[in-house]
């Protein structure tokens, strides 16, 4: 693996791990939502074959809740880490529900209005950070199909040449060692020259 492939592998890894934490919290969120509704639905019912249907309309008072994202970066995608939903606390002078099933109704909306939130967050973290690794993967893809075949064959390129040049400079040893004769040591006197008459024979002449 080289460098420029590295980083990108090594950024599909975390947000592979991020993506993963999220998919399992969009699912727990989720069937928590489930149920949360299952209850609304049942206590709903309840009241509403107790009679109590002008009850459901004096607690639908139109109020909203609030929900706040809390926004988080990482590896460069920005995706929703958290959500927290505010409910309206029912006013001091509004009128009583005037059953226990429109009160566990009203508890049952508001575990679902949060479930929802909680559900609806995760789920769009994991998509966006999906979404990104799509991406990545892509760029990676591409690194591998063209960058690296061509850095591979500038390598490949790179050692024939150091190859050579060390053939070259090994026979260059090997005829330096071959050519180049060593001064045979003696007792300290100069080496006899061929070239010059010995003074004994030249008196003789």
């Amino acid at each position: 693996m080289t460098l420029g492939s590295a980083v990108p592998v090594w950024r599909l890894a975390m947000l592979r791990r991020e993506r993963d934490r999220f998919a399992l919290l969009a699912e727990q969120t989720g069937g928590r939502w489930q149920r949360a509704c299952a209850d609304t639905d049942q206590w709903l019912l309840r009241a509403t074959l107790l009679g109590h249907r002008r009850g459901l309309r004096l607690a639908a008072d139109g109020t909203t809740a609030t929900v706040t994202v809390t926004w988080r970066t990482t590896m460069g995608v920005r995706y929703p880490s958290a959500a927290a939903v505010a409910l309206p606390e029912p006013a001091s002078s509004a009128p009583s529900p005037g059953s226990t099933a429109l009160v566990a109704a009203a508890e049952a909306t508001r575990r679902a209005v949060d479930a929802a939130v909680q559900h609806a967050a995760a789920t769009a973290a994991a998509h966006r950070i999906d979404t990104e690794i799509a991406v990545t993967r892509l760029r990676l893809h591409g690194i591998e199909d063209r960058r690296l075949p061509r850095l591979r064959a500038a390598a490949a390129t790179i050692r024939l040449e150091l190859d050579e040049q060390e053939r070259v400079e090994a026979a260059r040893l090997r005829w330096a060692a071959g050519t180049i004769a060593l001064p045979r040591a003696n007792s300290g006197s100069a080496p006899d020259d061929p070239q010059r008459t010995p003074p004994e024979r030249a008196a003789g002449h």
